[in-house]
C-alpha cells in the first residue's frame, strides 16, 4: 500500500508538471471550448495507455537499452512539438461555435500522437513504473493497477485545467485569442529547444 501511494504521489507530481500534454488541453479548452477539449484529453489519455503498453513491450527494452533509438523518439518529439507551434501561431482568432466533428477527431489523434513523441512520457513508463512493479506477484493486475491509476489522475487534474480554462472563454472572445495562440506557440517552441537540449 505504501509503494502504490508513492506511485500515486509521483504520477501525481508528473502530471501536474507544465509539459506538452498540459500545455494541450488549455489550449485546446481555450481555442475549442469544452467539448473538444475534452476530445483532446481523450486522446492524451489514450496516448498514455499506449505508451504504458509499449514499455511493457520487447519494444519498450529496445527503447530503455538502446539510447540511439531513445534519441530518435526525442527528436521526433521536438519536430511535432515545434510543428504544433506553428500551427497554432498561424491559427486564426479561435471562435468558440465553431467546433465541427472533424476537428474533435483531429484534436484526439493530435493528443495520442502528442503522448507518442513526449520522452517524458516514455521515461516514466519505462524507468519510473517498473520499479513499483513487485515481481513476486502477478505481474499484469499489478500494471493495470499503476497505469489505470495514472490514467485516472491525468483524467481528473487535466480536466481541471480544462474546466479552469473556460473562465477565460469571455476574454477570449473578446480579442485575447490571438494572444493565446501566440503565448501558446512560443510555449510549443520553448518546450521544443529544452526537449532538443536534452
Amino acid at each position: 500500500m505504501q509503494a502504490y501511494l508513492m506511485f500515486i504521489a509521483m504520477a501525481g507530481l508528473t502530471i501536474l508538471s507544465p509539459g506538452p500534454s498540459t500545455l494541450k488541453s488549455l489550449t485546446n479548452a481555450l481555442n475549442h471550448g469544452l467539448g473538444p477539449a475534452l476530445v483532446g484529453m481523450a486522446g492524451l489519455t489514450c496516448g498514455v495507455l499506449g505508451v504504458a503498453t509499449l514499455s511493457a513491450t520487447s519494444l519498450g527494452v529496445l527503447l530503455a537499452t538502446s539510447p540511439t533509438a531513445f534519441e530518435w523518439v526525442r527528436y521526433g518529439g521536438v519536430l511535432y512539438l515545434a510543428w504544433l507551434g506553428v500551427k497554432l501561431w498561424r491559427s486564426p482568432p479561435p471562435r468558440m461555435s465553431e467546433n465541427p466533428p472533424s476537428a474533435r477527431h483531429r484534436l484526439f489523434w493530435e493528443g495520442v500522437m502528442l503522448q507518442f513523441t513526449n520522452p517524458n512520457a516514455l521515461i516514466f513508463f519505462l524507468s519510473i513504473l517498473p520499479q513499483f512493479i513487485d515481481h513476486r506477484r502477478a505481474y499484469l493486475p499489478q500494471f493495470l493497477l499503476l497505469v489505470s491509476s495514472f490514467c485516472l489522475l491525468m483524467v481528473l487534474v487535466h480536466g481541471g485545467y480544462i474546466l479552469s480554462a473556460r473562465k477565460a472563454r469571455r476574454w477570449l472572445q473578446g480579442g485575447g485569442g490571438r494572444w493565446i495562440n501566440r503565448l501558446g506557440a512560443l510555449a510549443f517552441g520553448l518546450l521544443a529547444m529544452v526537449l532538443l537540449r536534452g
